[in-house]
This record gives structure tokens, sequence and C-alpha cells, in this order.
């Protein structure tokens, strides 16, 4: 196939990897997730994945609470740590190979993120997975995400959501929200859409590194924005 990225972050939200359980993790949704990521694999394109932790823990939730911001931060960088592990035993399970590093090291349970060794595992054709956030608290996974792309010279950074792309108001409230299929980096800005968090969409903008916003539950989804299908989802670049 004619594919548009050789080398993608693909970021998915926590709540993923539950389904449709109030929290935690569902066999058939997680078995979903690999059986699309593997579809892309199997065609020769290189992937890392950030998760999220929203289906465990938010750290913006529990600060909410009284929590201290950056204990609640440090419990959700953990819980990316615990949802990685799941996805890496499902991955494993259907013999894809898994390197799994994280900002921080858990001794015997995960390693240090090393560039290094993170490039020569997309290039044998691993996964590649990266945890625990950007291991500093008051940053999202999507920062994490980003920073994570351009340490390994991905060509995009694809955020799996549950909406085909970036509207001009949430889709779900506006039935006359208009839906863009590309948009600069400027583009977004002027018109104040929420593409990533601030922080995360600078660092695209800043290095040029463009953002695909799509669907996850869509067929063939992430196969189909990789084909550069318009419809699949909106690309900011």
């Amino acid at each position: 196939m004619n594919l548009k990225f050789s080398r993608v972050l693909l970021k998915i939200s926590g709540e993923a990897l539950k389904g449709n359980l109030e929290h935690g993790y569902q066999a058939d949704a997680i078995r979903s997730i690999v059986a699309k990521v593997k579809q892309v694999m199997d065609e020769g394109v290189e992937v890392a994945i950030v998760v999220g932790a929203g289906n465990l823990w938010r750290g913006v939730a529990g600060a909410k609470e009284g929590m201290e911001r950056v204990n609640a931060d440090q419990m959700g960088m953990l819980a990316t740590v615990m949802n990685a592990l799941a996805l890496k035993e499902y991955f494993n399970a259907v013999g894809q190979e898994v390197l799994l590093q994280s900002s921080f090291e858990i001794a015997g349970i995960v390693s240090r993120f090393n560039r290094d060794c993170a490039v020569k595992a997309l290039e044998a054709g691993k996964l590649v997975i990266f945890a625990g956030g950007t291991g500093k608290p008051y940053f999202t996974t999507d920062t994490a995400a980003v920073i994570s792309a351009l340490e390994t010279d991905c060509d995009a950074v694809l955020k799996a959501t549950k909406v085909d792309g970036v509207y001009s108001a949430d889709p779900m409230v506006d039935p006359n929200a208009v839906r863009y299929s590309q948009l600069s980096f400027d583009e977004a800005l002027e018109k104040k859409l929420r593409v990533m968090d601030a922080a995360a969409f600078s660092l695209c903008r800043d290095n040029d590194l463009p953002i695909v916003v799509f669907d996850f539950a869509g067929e063939n989804a992430i196969l189909r924005v990789l084909a550069g299908d318009p419809e699949s989802g909106t690309i900011v670049s």
C-alpha cells in the first residue's frame, strides 16, 4: 500500500482499554486495539504508543478533590505503566514483540527511556510503548506523546479519539459543527480549536510535526489515516 507515514506515534486514551466498563480493563477492548495496530505494522509501518491513564486515575481529578497535585500526577504516571504492561501482554499474545520503556525506571518491571534502544527496536519491527508520561507533574500524556515522537523521529502523531476529526464545535452538542479534513497550525490557533493541550500543540507546531486526530473505533481506522483518506480524520500540519 502507498502509505503517507512510515513511522508514527499513536496516542491512545486510557479509556480505550476499559471498553464499556466503568473503569479498569476489558479484554475485548484491548484485543481490538491490538488488532488495529497489528494491521498497520503488518504493512511495514513502525509504531510507537503512548497510553493515558483515564481508565484508572486522573491526576487533575485527584487534585480537585484536595490531593497535592504532584502526588496526584505521580499516581497517574504509575497508572500509565500499568496500562502499558497490559498492552504489552496482549500484543505478546499475538506474537508481536514489544519494547516497553518508561520516563522512570521500576527495577524488574520497566526500564528507563533510551532513545537508541527505542529507535533500533522500531527499525527491527518491534512495537515500542512509552509509559510514565513525561516523568514530571503538570504535563499531560499528550505532551509525553509529542516529546516521544520527536525523540524517535516519528513522521506524525496520531491522536485516537471518539470523533472523526477536529470540528468547529463539539459535534455531540452542536449539530451544525463543521468538520475539518485539514488545517494548518495557524488556522487551528486562529479558530481556537482544541487539537491537543497547549504544550503538546506548541511542540508540534515549532517542530513541524503533523497531528492527525481520528476516530479510533472506525473500521480500518489507522490504516485509512495512513493511506491519507480525507474522511478518516483531520490532519493538522
